[in-house]
């Protein structure tokens, strides 16, 4: 669920935008945009298809013809801003990385948000919006991305202490992991008016607890070539 760069400024009004290179991409991005801010807002059933495209300076028509319908215009809105989870799970999962290589990359991917000024507001702001007042698209996110993303950390942690098989305490462990990263993302306000807009130093924070926490949660020592990375 972690925002991907988008050719939307959402920093600025919809017409003020960043000009793609035609006039059709142009009108979609104005929709996208107008509609991730009413949908966040509002809610997706309490907006409506004529508020979009009046706040897009759009011809309501112009929904159907890029997105089909509000449900189409509703799923390509997350579409835009989140990466997909091969991609997400590559920075974290790989064969040769250290436990706290593993988990530099998982919290650089999950704390990304962090940076990504109004692109992460408004994508959290769906987020709680489609959880309140579920479509499905919440089911969906769980089943192909968080899920993998899960069971990918949950593999990781498990290779690098040496279990023959994915234990319930891994679970738990892999849960933990992501509940620092999320309080962080969740508690953002208190985050950039209290800390440093420095990635480096939040993740390694994390990180460095997460690291510990994986060795002490098992009662186990990892091999000092891993450890000390």
């Amino acid at each position: 669920m972690n925002p991907k760069p988008t050719s939307i400024d959402t920093s600025q009004p919809a017409e003020e935008g960043r000009k793609p290179r035609s006039d059709g991409e142009q009108s979609r991005e104005r929709l996208l945009l107008a509609a991730m801010r009413l949908f966040a807002s509002q809610g997706f059933s309490k907006t409506s298809t004529r508020e979009i495209s009046q706040a897009a300076g759009a011809n309501v028509a112009a929904i159907s013809y890029y997105f089909g319908d509000k449900a189409g215009l509703y799923q390509a809105c997350f579409g835009s801003m989140c990466s997909p989870s091969p991609e997400n799970i590559a920075m974290f999962d790989q064969p040769h990385f250290t436990l706290r290589q593993s988990l530099e990359g998982f919290y650089r991917q999950m704390m990304a948000p962090l940076m990504a000024g109004e692109d992460a507001q408004l994508l959290l702001r769906l987020f709680y919006r489609e959880m309140l007042e579920p479509t499905g698209l919440w089911e969906q996110e769980i089943q192909n991305n968080i899920k993998p993303e899960h069971l990918a950390m949950v593999g990781v942690l498990s290779r690098h202490l040496g279990l023959e098989q994915p234990t319930d305490a891994a679970h738990r462990l892999a849960y933990a992991i992501v509940g620092m990263a999320l309080q962080i993302m969740i508690g953002r306000d208190v985050v950039n008016g209290e800390l440093p807009r420095d990635m480096k130093l939040l993740g390694g924070l994390v990180v460095d607890v997460c690291f510990r926490n994986a060795r002490g949660y098992f009662g186990l020592e990892l091999p000092a070539a891993r450890a000390t990375e």
